[in-house]
């Protein structure tokens, strides 16, 4: 075996979050060489494809979980504020490329789609209304319209009010200028420009088989072949690992410090999907609704309007399963294999808390055509068995980690671990992924490239390429008007 190939930076896993982290780096110091690895035959095809993953950019317009409701019956804001501000992140990232020609136009990639919320039941109506209050009071959902009248919200969303009972207390919110965007084809687009850049090569259908820090700080990964079955090994300075479900075993292999106690807890989801055009012509909006009692966050409701591959497309779910796989072109053994030494107590904490999820989950996964359509007719009164079928969605693999309080705990939602001396770093998790990408991988900058961040070189660069960076879209109104009319005039937006 012998050193094949040097690098600046590797870049594990050919999706949306590797694609940011090339796409940011070569913008702010052309002169790295980058190297993407992809087990697949081609990038995006996992999670990153549009057939895996809900579509919405998520704003928290509408996604109900990010505004939970505790048990003194207050509504938390927080998160739904966050991940909008990082949203509009990533919307100033894409409106810089695609000023600068670097993407293609935003119909390629990005679509507006209203951001409805839907509720029914006077319990439910009260939470909606109160959420809205507490949202609308802020800057960053100034635009957010609420309505409890009938008539009202069968214009926003006809094809949902259609036979169903007018007595029937309801109530929605709506933001216009919501998305729905096609991150495969955005990693694509990412990827083409890259290609066309003398420092960067993409290298398909190949595994990573190990990971070992030498003395001097930089890495010797060995890859694999998977048609040949032979070997090389890159030395690198920096690696990413932004292989989605996969990421956690290979940081296990990495053998940092930083991984110890991290596990895995994978969920599989499926969508209905329509096969009436007619129907589909007739919604043209994401809907949202309240997760199920017992459901994991991924399984909120929601009867989608997506734009795929060009194509439109209505789906409904996800409706979540079991699953031991943490890649979708993964193994049944994942899960098993991911268990060790150092995280195997805080596994069987988690496990022993979450019996009850994991019931729900195998309910969900036995569930027959005719149970999931009546789920859906909750949304869409007048659905049809046969308009529908089922696709599988994408695995996504929730993080375990040590706790203080119960010694394991799973959580729904991303984190990055990188190691102490900056020369690794892995993003885990999933919602809401791939939304917000840039600002994940600003984080993944600062942490592992602290020092050139900290230069005025690349400081002026960020602002080129991210407006408000080092600023807060949550404190500054003004900042954020300025920044939205921007962004929306450039990705075409608004209506």
């Amino acid at each position: 075996m012998t050193i094949a190939n040097k690098t600046d930076v590797l870049l594990v896993g050919g999706g949306v979050m590797s694609a940011t982290l090339a796409s940011l780096l070569a913008e702010l110091d052309s002169s790295l060489s980058m190297m993407m690895v992809e087990r697949l035959p081609s990038i995006a095809a996992e999670s990153t494809d549009a057939w895996n993953n809900a579509g919405t950019g998520h704003a928290g317009y509408c996604e109900l979980n990010y505004t939970p409701l505790s048990n003194d019956n207050s509504i938390n804001i927080n998160r739904a504020l966050a991940i909008n501000a990082s949203f509009e992140v990533s919307l100033q990232f894409w409106s810089y490329l695609i000023e600068v020609n670097k993407l293609p136009t935003p119909r390629s990639f990005i679509n507006p789609t209203p951001h409805l919320s839907f509720v029914w039941g006077e319990e439910d109506v009260a939470f909606l209304r109160k959420r809205y209050e507490l949202l609308k009071a802020h800057h960053l959902f100034q635009d957010m319209e609420f309505s409890d009248d009938v008539a009202t919200i069968e214009t926003w969303m006809p094809l949902i009010m259609q036979g169903r009972d007018r007595k029937q207390k309801v109530a929605a919110t709506r933001v216009s200028y919501g998305s729905d965007i096609d991150f495969g084809a955005l990693t694509k687009s990412f990827v083409k420009n890259l290609e066309s850049k003398e420092n960067y090569s993409l290298t398909l259908n190949t595994e990573v088989k190990s990971l070992k820090q030498y003395a001097n700080g930089r890495w010797h990964v060995r890859l694999m072949d998977r048609t040949t079955k032979k070997t090389k090994t890159i030395d690198a300075g920096f690696v990413f690992l932004g292989a989605g479900g996969g990421a956690l075993k290979l940081l296990q292999k990495s053998g940092v410090p930083e991984s110890y106690g991290y596990g895995g807890f994978p969920v599989s989801g499926q969508w209905l999907v329509c096969n009436n055009s007619e129907v589909i012509k007739r919604h043209y909006s994401k809907v949202y609704g309240k997760a199920a009692l017992g459901a994991p966050p991924m399984s909120v409701p929601h009867l989608d309007t997506r734009m795929i591959n060009g194509e439109p497309a209505l789906l409904f779910g996800p409706y979540a399963g079991f699953t031991t796989k943490f890649l979708k072109q993964g193994s049944f053994l994942d899960l098993f294999k991911s268990v060790k030494a150092n995280n195997m107590k805080s596994m069987l904490i988690a496990g022993k808390h979450n019996m009850d999820l994991t019931r729900y989950l195998i309910g969900e996964a036995t569930q027959k055509h005719s149970t999931r359509v009546t789920t859906l007719r909750q949304f869409y009164p007048q659905a049809v068995d046969t308009d529908w079928h089922l696709e599988d969605a994408g695995k996504r693999v929730q993080i375990i980690k040590n706790c203080d309080e119960k010694g394991g705990k799973l959580e729904f939602g991303t984190e990055i671990v990188a190691s102490q001396d900056g020369s690794i770093a892995a993003l885990l998790g999933a919602s809401p992924g791939a939304s917000v990408a840039v600002q994940a991988m600003i984080d993944v900058l600062e942490r592992c490239f602290s020092q050139q961040m900290k230069s005025d070189t690349w400081q002026q660069k960020m602002k080129v390429l991210v407006p408000s960076y080092g600023k807060s879209l949550i404190d500054d109104a003004v900042l954020l008007q300025s920044t939205r009319k921007r962004t929306l005039s450039t990705l075409k937006l608004r209506a």
